[in-house]
């Protein structure tokens, strides 16, 4: 990689699934390196599923050591009590994040459809369909919070560029 490279992770916060996706940018080629979700049974206490989004991120960072996380917004919606769920789930894997000394970009679900698909209000299918084109994945990546995370890292990219803060809406 050249000095114009670097390592992404991205983040699709969420309490029962957390995914995440790590990629390479060497100007303007990306690469998938890895993809995952950490995922919490309900029946597990609040303290311990987000105890295990923290350690399995920070491992994912430590494995892969990049630089910098792209990580999706809490978007409220009709379901509030979800939304908080959420909102615990991705301040334990910004915590992660803050303790691998990563620069974050924060994107809106909107902004990560319009950076990865062209258009705000994309569906998952087409998500998923433009994060295997643009990673040249064999197969879309599953589950989807997973092309969720590669996405957000996707995001990053067209956001943030190589210098300055990433731009958010």
């Amino acid at each position: 990689m050249t000095k114009e490279s670097r390592i992404i992770l991205g983040i699709d916060p969420g309490l029962a699934n957390t995914g995440w996706g790590v990629i390479s940018q060497d100007g303007s080629r990306l690469a998938c390196l890895a993809y995952g979700c950490v995922s919490t049974p309900s029946d597990m206490p609040l303290e311990q599923r987000l105890a295990k989004i923290h350690e399995q991120i920070g491992a994912v960072a430590e494995r892969y050591r990049p630089t910098c996380v792209g990580i999706e917004t809490v978007w409220f919606g009709q379901n509030i009590t979800a939304a908080f769920a959420t909102g615990q789930a991705r301040g334990a894997a910004l915590v992660a994040c803050a303790q691998a000394g990563l620069q974050v970009g924060e994107f809106s679900p909107k902004q990560i459809k319009l950076a990865v698909v062209g258009a705000g209000g994309a569906d998952k299918t087409q998500v998923q369909y433009m994060v295997r084109q643009l990673l040249s994945l064999d197969a879309a990546p599953k589950p989807d919070h997973a092309a969720d995370a590669l996405a957000a890292a996707i995001c990053y990219t067209t956001h943030q560029g190589f210098a300055g803060k990433a731009g958010l809406e």
